[in-house]
């Protein structure tokens, strides 16, 4: 029995090692001349493998595309499974604080290293540099037409990735299933016109940061970038919000509250409470809430505060403006930015189309999907890979011909 992988990143490798068996020849196309390359380069080179363990109900919401279809997927294949196959194989993870998990080297090239060990050892063919022009269904499989020739399958697992452009797809083209439009997902915020760009690298831990007009909302770390804002949180709220982003060509108003601990009349009070309890103290040497020094003193002075101006006698227009900085700050969004080798698609393949239970197609026997070419994405966190590695498992587990 003759199985095409076709992609050669996270899910190709674990469909065509979980597929691979007695009287099978697999084999992975890959059209770019490198394999598993998001792997090398995610969580900046250490690899984001996956996230702490927690219960489906809850996995499932990290994922602002495909929660319905996951629930179902992972069953069949969930974090504790990918744990336990990485650990034992001699690649130990590790949980950090956030929940994130790596393998206790922090380089990717662990994760590399034990894939491409398993499709040697179960002699799985690798073609890099191998595009597929065309994938057309026979009476009896699967033609492949590529660069370096014509080839034939008899089950066929689809893990090309996710595309920037609809175009990407055009090899599914005689499959007849519907793609939704890929947009991006995961991006920073650009701001060209604010000032807060000079505070490029500043951080808070715990910001809170909406979109005006919706109910789009994240909580945690935000980062002052020389593009505008990024971090977990504003990079989380771009992918619940890919769609209305993308529709609004990525113009809008991002709120931030900088400490998402304290509401409006929280940050009064207290700035109230310590106008009275040290007067004679300068406004900008006494940082308040935890703020970052340099953003503190970014706040002071769109607060139109004196550098010298104490706490005791500082006005009460000076203190509410003070108070919408820390709350309300309000940025004029104009374009993202994105990670080109970490680029994560909102759209693919269709999921009503598709059997979660075993990732073939409804339309076409033999015929499988895995990883990001489906209309699935997740968070930051290692949930992306986590879908990869459980979409891959259950393809190659699938093919029974």
């Amino acid at each position: 029995m003759k199985i095409a992988i076709i992609g050669g990143g996270a899910a190709g490798f674990f469909a065509a090692i979980h597929a691979s068996g007695i009287g099978r020849e697999v084999t992975i196309f890959e059209k770019s001349p490198k394999l598993l390359s998001k792997v090398k380069v995610s969580g900046g080179g250490r690899c984001n493998v996956t996230h702490r363990p927690m219960e489906i109900s809850k996995l499932v919401k990290n994922y602002p595309r495909g929660e319905k279809f996951l629930k179902k997927v992972f069953r069949h294949f969930s974090i504790q499974d990918t744990i336990e196959w990485f650990e034992s194989r001699g690649v130990p993870l590790k949980v950090e604080q956030d929940g994130r998990m790596f393998p206790t080297t922090d380089s990717s090239q662990s994760i590399i290293g034990v894939l491409l060990a398993e499709a040697e050892k179960h002699k799985i063919k690798i073609l890099i540099a191998t595009g597929i022009k065309e994938l057309n269904p026979t009476k009896s499989g699967y033609e492949l037409i590529t660069d370096k020739g014509v080839f034939r399958a008899d089950a066929v697992v689809i893990a090309s990735g996710g595309h920037p452009k609809s175009e990407s797809y055009y090899f599914l083209n005689s499959l007849n299933h519907n793609i939704n439009n890929p947009i991006p997902s995961l991006f920073t915020f650009n701001t060209p016109g604010e000032s807060i760009r000079e505070l490029m690298g500043v951080a808070v831990s715990d910001g809170l940061v909406k979109i005006e007009g919706t109910k789009l909302n994240y909580r945690g770390p935000v980062l002052i970038t020389h593009w505008g804002v990024s971090g977990p949180a504003v990079l989380k709220l771009s992918a619940f919000g890919a769609e209305w982003l993308h529709e609004h060509h990525y113009q809008a108003r991002a709120i931030i509250n900088w400490n998402g601990n304290f509401g409006e009349n929280e940050y009064l009070q207290q700035l109230i409470n310590y106008q009275k309890s040290h007067p004679n103290r300068k406004v900008y040497s006494h940082v308040l809430f935890d703020t970052p020094s340099r953003l503190w003193e970014h706040f002071c002075a769109k607060s139109e505060i004196e550098s010298n101006q104490l706490y005791g006698n500082l006005p009460k227009k000076h203190l509410n403006r003070l108070v919408q900085n820390l709350f309300c700050y309000i940025l004029e969004v104009n374009g993202k930015t994105t990670f080109k080798e970490e680029f994560v698609t909102a759209g693919g393949i269709s999921l009503e189309e598709i059997n979660p239970d075993t990732m073939q197609s409804n339309y076409h026997p033999n015929l499988y999907f895995a990883g990001e070419v489906l209309n699935i994405d997740g968070i930051t966190g290692g949930f992306n890979f986590q879908a990869a590695w459980s979409t891959g498992f259950l393809a190659g587990k699938s093919i029974n011909y």
